[in-house]
């Protein structure tokens, strides 16, 4: 699938739950499926400034590609990243630094994640686009 083919994907399976709630419960088991960042790379530097919660990135690129691996102390904030990363993972950095992530809005992920949480979502989507831009 491609980039634009992940997001619909994402926004299709959210369409199946018509309440938040269930839309979180769904974010959350996302979040355990996430491949994690080694332990030995859960280091200062690998943390994403302005999460509520701590949240490790590290990228690699490999073969013209970005992949992307994770890990935070919070479920929800694990589930988003990994929705991020479902995305990301496997694309060419030119998409990722120039393309729209469209599904953000249209599953409604900002407009219902407390203020801290949306800030911190744009955090990570600014250090996973950084990241992409070094190898652009």
């Amino acid at each position: 699938m491609n980039y634009i083919e992940k997001q619909n994907a994402i926004i299709e399976d959210f369409s199946l739950f018509d309440d938040w709630m269930e839309k979180y419960e769904l974010i959350i088991d996302l979040g355990k499926e996430i491949e994690m960042i080694p332990s030995q790379d859960k280091r200062d530097e690998q943390l994403i400034e302005g999460c509520q919660s701590r949240v490790w990135l590290k990228s690699n690129y490999k073969d013209g590609k970005m992949f992307y691996f994770a890990d935070s102390d919070a479920i929800i904030t694990k589930g988003i990243i990994s929705l991020l990363i479902k995305v990301m993972n496997g694309e060419e950095p030119k998409t990722i630094a120039k393309e729209d992530l469209f599904f953000i809005k249209e599953i409604g992920l900002q407009e219902h994640l407390s203020p801290t949480r949306a800030n911190g979502l744009v955090e990570m989507v600014k250090r996973m686009k950084l990241d992409a831009i070094k190898h652009y």
